[in-house]
């Protein structure tokens, strides 16, 4: 029974169904913060004689991001410093006057960490300023919140070093670095919760509720699968690999549309044997690694990156030795053979600078609703490259090509909360080239076998129709039946001219941002550069047209949906 009159509690849910999930968030803690206090009592005011904050904060709180994950904590912390009445700036660091950091008094710092140790693109002209010039900080009080995934080298090295360097400039910490895993929800919840107790001035107002009180260790969960099925879905003749993996398991898989597999390959036997062979060591021979005893062979096999070796691995051997290397990108077996280890250096000291295998994400292709909880797809392109104008394959999608049915698979699930589906009455546009197509094909079961009302319109490219048109028969099928109402498809080496999804994009330019005028929800997956630049270059130019603005204003109007969670990309 609601306590609220008819007509309140009417204008309440329409204020709850017209606003974001970050505007409710900050509503509630608004509202328990009047609560807390005794503002109100049966509609009058009441004086409270717990002590009150009298100093106002001003802050910023800057983030830096590549997936929208530092954006979403960030405005999460924005919105709880607000309900406190304070002075809250949210600024993403591209959109950050450097020439304001030496006025600032207080500035929370969310930043991710990307590739080889680096800054998101976006955060990349603060991260070089603040490393490049000189600053006086001395004035400034700060924290860094940085996000990472444990699995890679460089653990959320980029937020790493802005806290080294703010410190190093004069700043003061208000407390300190907290770094988080994949999995940081709740740990997030947690560090906001302590920024709030910790800021330099008295300050009252409500906590985060309902969250843990100390973030748990983060372990990712490994499921152990075999695979089912293992089918190239380009037809003869076709330049490319692939290839379509279905993986069983005994255990329910717990994953969502848009989440990712990962998986952590391992070195082939010929690769491990060759670098035993040139250390003068032996494969049963036990190490120390981490807390683990493991034979040499297991070490080299199946945790230690031995391939194509980065530049600041080639520096650290060249100083192990004693010796000049060129800088250029080798395998552990090459450098061995031409630099061998020298005897007064020892396996473990070789050991110490070599750094994990890291892990590799594919999108997941399948839905846990349309095919169960015991079996999941992925979609794997079988990658080529040249070095020294030598063709190379992929380390993990060569793993992938090569599997055969049958074959043990250890996998994680990796969440993606920032490429989610909306409510089944919603439009989706998806923009999917090549590999692209494999979150796509997750979302479209999944609506098919949830009966979702929302219309569903995907945009798919790639070389060749009779070779490279992934899934066709599926796609067709879920187009006859109306699952698919709109298919849109561009094959670049059909014609003289290339075509690909955005010129598509362009000839369905009007009917593309009517259904984003009325709500729909765009998502692009697959290759970054340069495909989802040109794809958004694309819609900031339909939205100029079809709008009637200036590009100006047709970015704002993409930055906008995108805020709303209405425009999301996946892409690597």
């Amino acid at each position: 029974m609601s306590m609220l009159t008819e007509q309140k509690l009417q204008s309440f849910k329409h204020i709850i169904q017209q606003s974001s999930r970050d505007e409710i968030l900050w509503m509630s803690g608004y509202l328990a913060g009047l609560s807390e206090t005794n503002i109100f009592d049966n509609g009058t005011a009441v004086k409270n004689n717990a002590p009150t904050a009298v100093e106002k904060l001003t802050i910023s709180v800057l983030y830096g991001t590549e997936t929208g994950n530092s954006k979403k904590i960030s405005s999460k912390l924005a919105a709880a410093l607000k309900s406190r009445q304070h002075k809250v700036t949210l600024t993403a660091l591209d959109q950050y006057a450097l020439s304001n950091l030496e006025k600032e008094s207080i500035v929370f710092i969310i930043i991710s960490t990307q590739g080889d140790g680096e800054p998101p693109a976006a955060a990349k002209k603060f991260y070089d300023h603040l490393h490049t010039k000189e600053h006086d900080l001395k004035n400034l009080q700060y924290a860094v919140l940085a996000l990472g995934d444990s699995s890679y080298p460089l653990f959320c090295k980029a937020g790493d070093d802005v806290d080294v360097r703010l410190n190093a400039l004069g700043a003061n910490q208000i407390i300190s670095i907290e770094k988080l895993d994949t999995d940081f929800y709740a740990a997030s919840e947690t560090w906001i919760n302590t920024v709030l107790t910790n800021l330099p001035a008295a300050s009252t107002g409500p906590l985060l509720t309902n969250q843990p009180k100390q973030p748990g260790k983060h372990k990712k969960v490994f499921y152990n699968g075999r695979v089912r099925a293992h089918l190239n879905l380009n037809d003869k003749g076709s330049a490319k690999e692939t290839w379509h993996v279905e993986i069983s398991s005994a255990e329910g898989i717990y994953y969502l549309p848009g989440d990712s597999l990962g998986i952590i390959p391992s070195n082939t036997d010929e690769d491990v044997t060759e670098i035993i062979s040139l250390l003068a060591g032996y494969k049963n021979q036990t190490i120390q690694y981490k807390e683990e005893t493991l034979t040499l062979f297991e070490l080299f096999k199946n945790k230690l990156n031995i391939l194509h070796l980065p530049l600041r691995i080639v520096e650290k051997y060249a100083s192990l030795i004693k010796t000049e290397l060129p800088l250029v990108r080798l395998d552990l077996k090459n450098i061995l053979s031409l630099y061998p280890l020298t005897a007064n250096v020892s396996i473990e000291q070789l050991i110490a600078i070599l750094e994990p295998i890291t892990p590799r994400l594919y999108s997941i292709s399948s839905s846990p609703s349309a095919h169960g909880n015991n079996e999941i797809h992925i979609t794997v392109s079988r990658n080529t490259f040249s070095v020294n104008e030598k063709i190379k394959y992929g380390f993990c999608s060569s793993h992938f090509a090569a599997l055969n049915e049958g074959d043990e698979v250890k996998f994680y699930i990796h969440p993606n909360d920032n490429f989610r589906l909306p409510e089944a009455d919603k439009d989706v546009i998806m923009i999917g080239p090549g590999t692209g197509i494999a979150p796509f094909r997750s979302f479209i079961f999944h609506r098919d076998n949830e009966g979702a009302s929302g219309r569903n319109w995907l945009f798919f490219g790639d070389q060749h129709f009779e070779t490279d048109f992934l899934y066709q028969s599926e796609m067709l099928s879920f187009f006859d039946t109306g699952s698919l109402t709109k298919i849109n498809t561009a094959f670049s080496r059909d014609q003289k001219e290339k075509l690909y999804v955005q010129h598509r994009m362009r000839q369905q330019s009007k009917e593309l941002f009517t259904w984003l005028e009325n709500g729909a929800h765009m998502y692009v997956c697959g290759c970054k550069d340069p495909m989802a630049k040109d794809v958004e270059e694309t819609l900031i130019d339909i939205i100029s047209k079809e709008a009637n603005i200036d590009e100006e204003s047709a970015i704002e109007y993409l930055n906008k949906i995108e805020e709303e969670g209405r425009f999301a990309k996946d892409v690597y």
